[in-house]
């Protein structure tokens, strides 16, 4: 295109949408008619005249300036064919490595069976066995050399002991004692329990519970209703109801009693002097007939006490 010859302009108020479709139309040569009549200037498709380039420029319609046609350049003629922009190269693609992983299917083993032993059925049984009869053992040695559970039966340590209370009496100074080839000798006011051969006992033993008044080597006397007790320290003798805290319950001893308390022995008697079969009837006993120490009443709950 020549560089002083500018392209030609649209006429005022015509319309952009009937250019660009009279363009392509324009290009065509049309065909000549038999009778050619002169067209009505409306429908003419003649370009545009010099003439009309000498109009004075007025501003594009503002539908151009507000809806611009990017494929449409304002230098070009009417009618050509769109440049066509060189396409850029594509980036090859990366590869991209999904991040999902699959889950880990844990392994199964196949469980054992156990296959049953010949005689295991018997083991099992005489293990059972084997176990009752470790228990059965501890529970006699516990009550046979350590403590042991007693139901006071009669009202001779009243009002000390009640019928029917529960005791636990101590056993670990009498087994030691018989470990060592000694004899257990208990406390003055001690409680204990040991065996006694009485008239209602039939052929065998009965185990009282009574309170120990004299030791080895010690004189007792019984009389005018209370004990006097005579040894080395006292000569004059001396009263243990009196002395000891416990004599607070005892009211009065009956009886007419002088003895001399043996070696290895000790005097005992119930806190109830009018009721008690004691060693005022059957004399001193010895340290071999003791079964143990009270250390505890446990029942009723009401009277739970340490001796």
């Amino acid at each position: 295109m020549d560089p002083k010859q500018q392209p030609p302009r649209r006429a005022p108020g015509a319309s952009y949408i009937s250019d660009f479709v009279a363009a392509p139309r324009q290009a065509q040569a049309a065909p000549t008619p038999v009778n050619p009549q002169p067209t009505p200037a409306v429908s003419q498709l003649a370009p545009v005249t010099p003439q009309a380039t000498q109009q004075p420029t007025q501003p594009m319609p503002s539908l151009i300036n507000s809806r611009p046609m990017t494929s449409i350049q304002p230098n070009r003629p009417v009618g050509a064919a769109p440049a066509q922009q060189p396409q850029q190269a594509a980036a090859p693609e990366t590869p991209r490595h999904s991040s999902f992983e699959p889950a880990k299917v844990p392994e199964v083993t196949p469980r054992e069976l156990k296959v049953k032993k010949p005689h295991q059925g018997m083991r099992d049984v005489l293990s059972i066995f084997g176990v009752l009869a470790s228990a059965l053992l501890l529970a006699f040695c516990l009550i046979s050399f350590v403590f042991q559970s007693y139901q006071v039966d009669g009202p001779s340590m009243q009002t000390t002991l009640q019928n029917n209370d529960h005791l636990i009496v101590w056993k670990v100074q009498k087994t030691l004692a018989n470990l060592t080839g000694k004899h257990y000798i208990p406390n003055r006011g001690d409680v204990i329990v040991f065996n006694e051969h009485t008239a209602d006992s039939g052929s065998g033993d009965k185990q009282l519970i009574k309170r120990v008044i004299g030791l080895p080597g010690e004189r007792v006397v019984v009389k005018n209703g209370e004990i006097t007790v005579y040894n080395n320290q006292y000569p004059n003798g001396f009263s243990p109801d009196k002395t000891l805290p416990y004599g607070k319950v005892i009211v009065t001893t009956p009886g007419n009693v002088d003895v001399t308390v043996g070696e290895n022995q000790v005097y005992v008697c119930g806190d109830n002097r009018t009721n008690s079969l004691d060693s005022r009837v059957f004399g001193p006993i010895d340290s071999k007939q003791i079964v143990g120490k009270l250390v505890i009443r446990v029942l009723p709950l009401n009277t739970v006490t340490k001796f």
